[in-house]
């Protein structure tokens, strides 16, 4: 919801990444080089602005690009992530002389344990056997519900980075509480699945019902991988378990609503609410007996998961957990396992060719370990300060500009107006790197143990997720490592994250003109900064609390242009027999709109009085849309639009039409495709 590009769910990233699906960690999204400053190449003459702008600015780049076998899609992140890696890797490479012990040293001798091909394959399977017989022993439900109490993971974050997939039952989201900013509180939400959304258990097509017994096959290749008798039954078993839990999970678009999600069940709620499974012992075997209160994201995901307890064969529910272990480690083990992932992942869900090479799958693995002690190598290395100045100039201007944009808004009641101020009076803004870094003292890595790393360092970070139930709220938390080619808006803590790496061209680039750097980055900072008034953001006050602090009449306003902007993006068709979902990317699409406003406005302020030209807002839009260079699979394309809040980066550049200053820069005409009477432009902020 929340994050600039669409966010992988990091429990999916590490485990289908490191087999070389297009899961990078950092993830994919828009030109492979900064825009020119003037006169930008690129520029299609046949293709006029008003019928398809992302046409017209990225025309070259189109034609003479090929999306690498290796990813199911490319552009302008794709290539910046990269560029950027390949530096950390040899930052991290470099580190291999640090002390024995220190966080460096730590970070290198995972990324080489990771790397040691033949001593992964020199161990086999061997590594499995310990975590594969804790679920063999398993005789009776009161076992079954400790071994998923102990495999639960603070893996997901709903609110922050979109982020709801887990291959375990539930996923755990630490955060503060909804309706109680200064405590944290669990948050449990659905999970279980091994493919990417219920809808592809659910929908009856041709499409779907193809990737569902490659699915099954691919279940049974693993436990066949694993050793298990008999594979094909087992995954038969898998699968109908997962497609009956499958059934009790919310759709995308309810789990979009913050207020479906707020439910507060203390912990003897559970038994009565969602009977079938132990959940004292679920709890105490999850590390949270101690909590009273949780809030249930996914109230009828939980009960059905528990009435599946119940009532499904303790073996299934073994096999269950022996494919998803096995799945999920996949690519700490040897060859076969990896490749297997990578050709139902990668291959067949995602339509990706070739599997990644390997060192691009040992610095995911690694940043997925220690993600803040890769960061602090990056930053020190990599990111100028000059650069932070600038960019911090810019967020005080596009700021500036919001605080303008709210004083103007003729519909808007006093009382709405002094809440929105307030919002933006005590926004935190993280620029380029943490105020305080992760410590991973404790964390033991051992050369020579790729899944015995891996293993570990997912339960430290779960143990240091735990331990935040006990502490004071922190504001200025990221959620976001500063490696990371991407940006986000944290609704609850009022805060917004721009991570260093994205602070590079084409996004932002020091020689670069204000135009351009206003029209890219420009447009990222205000996208984040307008999520905190989208429709999710628009729910949360100034402290982060759940609260409408709007009037009736400005509630109702706000409810008729975001439903003005639904109907323009459900319009888009993607293909023949597909179209956007305007409701499931109203959150982005708003961010979109109302960010790209005001960072126009922002680059017009800082022109300090000089005359505005044709040319220079040309620059500023096509900063913008080159940003968003972008290609894509057909399947990645499919699955995006079924399954994600950000609209596909070719209709994000659409969004342009809704501005009245593109018109005149591009003398847009009535009749063309993307023409919008003035009275038709949405205008929310």
């Amino acid at each position: 919801m929340q994050a600039f590009i669409r966010a992988l769910p990091l429990k999916t990233a590490l485990a289908v990444a490191l087999c070389g699906a297009n899961l990078s960690f950092v993830p994919a999204h828009a030109a492979q080089a900064a825009p020119p400053a003037a006169a930008p190449a690129g520029i299609a003459a046949a293709v006029l602005p008003g019928d398809d702008f992302f046409g017209y600015a990225n025309a070259d780049w189109l034609a003479a690009t090929e999306i690498p076998a290796d990813r199911s899609s490319w552009g302008a992140g794709a290539a910046l992530a990269t560029q950027t890696n390949e530096r950390i890797v040899k930052l991290i490479e470099g580190s291999a002389k640090a002390a024995p012990g220190s966080e460096a040293r730590k970070v290198a001798d995972f990324y080489a344990t990771y790397m040691d091909e033949a001593g992964i394959e020199a161990r086999g399977a061997a590594p499995l056997h310990a975590e594969l017989k804790k679920i063999a022993a398993i005789k009776d439900r009161a076992a079954l519900a400790r071994a998923l109490g102990a495999s639960l993971r603070a893996d997901v974050d709903p609110l922050n980075n979109t982020n709801f997939f887990t291959e375990n039952l539930f996923g755990l989201w630490i955060a503060q509480g909804l309706n109680d900013p200064e405590h944290n509180i669990p948050y449990l939400l659905q999970g279980g699945l091994g493919l990417p959304d219920r809808a592809f258990y659910l929908e009856d097509n041709e499409r779907m019902a193809k990737l569902r017994t490659a699915y099954q096959a691919h279940i049974a290749a693993m436990l066949k991988l694993a050793g298990f008798s008999d594979p094909e039954a087992r995954a038969a078993r898998v699968f109908e378990l997962e497609r009956k839990i499958a059934q009790s999970h919310a759709s995308r678009t309810d789990s979009a609503d913050i207020q479906k999600a707020n439910n507060v069940w203390s912990d003897k709620d559970f038994a009565a609410k969602a009977p079938g499974l132990d959940w004292k012992a679920f709890f105490r075997s999850a590390g949270l007996a101690r909590q009273q209160k949780f809030i249930v994201y996914h109230p009828t995901a939980i009960t059905g998961a528990a009435v599946l307890v119940q009532d499904m064969p303790v073996d299934t529910w073994k096999d269950f957990l022996a494919f998803h272990t096995v799945n999920h480690f996949s690519g700490y083990l040897p060859k076969a396992f990896g490749d297997q992932r990578f050709d139902f992942y990668g291959r067949t869900l995602s339509g990706t060719p070739q599997q990644q090479v390997r060192w691009k799958r040992a610095l995911i693995a690694t940043n997925m370990a220690m993600d803040d002690a890769v960061g602090k190598l990056y930053v020190a290395q990599d990111f100028p300060p000059a650069a932070k100045a600038r960019v911090q100039e810019m967020v005080k201007n596009i700021v500036a500009a919001f605080h303008q944009r709210i004083d103007k808004l003729d519909w808007m009641a006093p009382a709405t107006k002094k809440e929105a101020q307030a919002k933006l009076a005590s926004l935190y803004v993280g620029v380029g790197y943490p105020d305080k870094w992760k410590s991973y003292k404790g964390l033991e890595i051992k050369a020579g143990d790729a899944f015995g790393n891996a293993l570990r360092a997912e339960t430290f970070r779960y143990k240091q997720q735990l331990a935040k139930l006990g502490q004071k709220i922190d504001r200025t938390e990221w959620t976001m490592p500063p490696q990371l080619v991407n940006a986000v808006n944290l609704p609850m803590q009022n805060a917004l994250n721009f991570p260093a790496a994205i602070l590079q061209a084409p996004y932002f680039d020091q020689h670069a003109s204000d135009a351009m750097n206003y029209g890219g980055i420009g447009a990222i900072i205000g996208h984040e900064i307008s999520h905190s008034f989208d429709d999710q953001g628009a729910q949360f006050d100034a402290a982060g609390r759940l609260r409408d602090w709007w009037t009736k009449e400005d509630g109702e306003h706000f409810r008729q242009a975001s439903a003005a902007l639904v109907a323009q993006y459900s319009a888009y068709e993607a293909f023949p027999d597909l179209k956007l979902d305007g409701q499931l990317t109203l959150s982005e699409n708003l961010a979109d709109l109302a960010g790209l406003a005001a960072a126009y406005d922002a680059y017009r302020v800082s022109l300090a009085g000089k005359p505005v030209t044709p040319d220079a807002d040309r620059q500023f839009f096509l900063g913008y849309a080159q940003s968003w260079r972008d290609k894509e699979r057909d399947a990645a394309l499919r699955n995006q639009i079924a399954t994600d809040g950000h609209a596909p980066a070719k209709w994000r550049t659409y969004t342009v039409r809704n501005l009245d200053p593109w018109y005149p820069a591009f003398d847009v005409q009535p009749g063309q495709k993307l023409y919008l009477a003035p009275q038709q432009r949405v205008r929310v902020w």
